[in-house]
Parts: C-alpha cells; sequence; structure tokens
C-alpha cells in the first residue's frame, strides 16, 4: 500500500482571512483601556480619599455641639455622701 500524503490546503482552517485585524489596532486598543484602567484607578483613589477625610471631619468633634455638664455643686447631694 503507497503512503497516503494530505495535500496541504492554501487556506488553513486557522487562518481567518475575512475576519483579519491588524496587529496595531490591536495595540492601540490595548494601550486606550490600560490608560482608562489607570485614570479610573487614580480617580477611584482619590474619591475614597476624600470620602476618609470627610468621615474623619465629621467624627473629629469641631463640628459637634458643645454639652452642658452640670458643675459639682448641681450634683445631687446623695452622691457627695461617697466622694468625701
Amino acid at each position: 500500500m503507497p503512503p497516503t500524503k494530505q495535500q496541504s490546503s492554501p487556506n488553513p482552517a486557522s487562518n481567518l482571512d475575512l475576519f483579519t485585524i491588524p496587529q496595531s489596532f490591536l495595540l492601540q486598543i490595548g494601550t486606550a483601556s490600560i490608560l482608562l484602567l489607570l485614570l479610573t484607578g487614580k480617580t477611584t483613589v482619590r474619591a475614597l480619599e476624600a470620602i476618609g477625610e470627610a468621615s474623619e471631619e465629621l467624627f473629629r468633634g469641631d463640628r459637634l455641639p458643645n454639652l452642658d455638664f452640670p458643675d459639682e455643686h448641681e450634683t445631687n447631694p446623695d452622691e457627695n455622701i461617697y466622694t468625701k
């Protein structure tokens, strides 16, 4: 039996001639997406820092109202017995 040889077709199945994308276009898309990702990351970090600073200001107490604490003379007389 003679050996059979398969003839290679000029257009292999992995070569998509109808749908070819130039490498420069892929590079441009990749570069734009990376730059957009970096910009989004920096913006997110700035927004989170601003939220953190705002929450620190809220809990610092500068903007809280002053509370009127009673003087020692105004306390209950029964409590003064134990403090002497």
